[in-house]
């Protein structure tokens, strides 16, 4: 289980890696029965697939703390904000996007850096999901 920050390469890993790939989009869950619908879709998936790209929503990581599920947590060093603020652009972002992330930035990094129960993976200037997922 990969939860991978906003602009890592989620997408780009699961069109590319030799490895079998199920991209988990939360956007696209019944949100009047969420975060609980995405973990049950995560469990089922399991063994199934090499990896799962899930969300890296606060909601999500708790839930997955709860459910007793190991992942991995993989976001830009904090320092990279205007790296990633140009990714966002780069990609066709909206600009409502690309305000939140910009607007919540330090406070969204602090949280998933002091996520207990995974492991952590920080990627450096340049770096995405294809550099560490190996």
């Amino acid at each position: 289980l990969v939860s991978a920050f906003p602009g890592t390469g989620k997408s780009y890993y699961f069109k590319k890696s030799n490895k079998e790939v199920l991209d988990s989009d939360s956007s696209t869950f019944d949100k009047s029965k969420f975060p609980e619908n995405y973990i049950e879709h995560i469990k089922k998936n399991m063994g199934i697939v090499d990896v799962i790209l899930i969300s890296s929503h606060e909601e999500v990581r708790d839930a997955l703390v709860s459910a007793k599920l190991d992942f991995t947590l993989i976001y830009p060093d904090k320092s990279l904000k205007k790296e990633y603020i140009q990714r966002y652009k780069d990609r066709g972002n909206e600009e409502g996007f690309i305000k939140l992330l910009d607007t919540n930035w330090d406070s969204w990094l602090g949280d998933v850096l002091n996520q207990k129960n995974a492991k952590h993976i920080v990627l450096n200037s340049g770096e995405y999901l294809t550099d560490v997922i190996k």
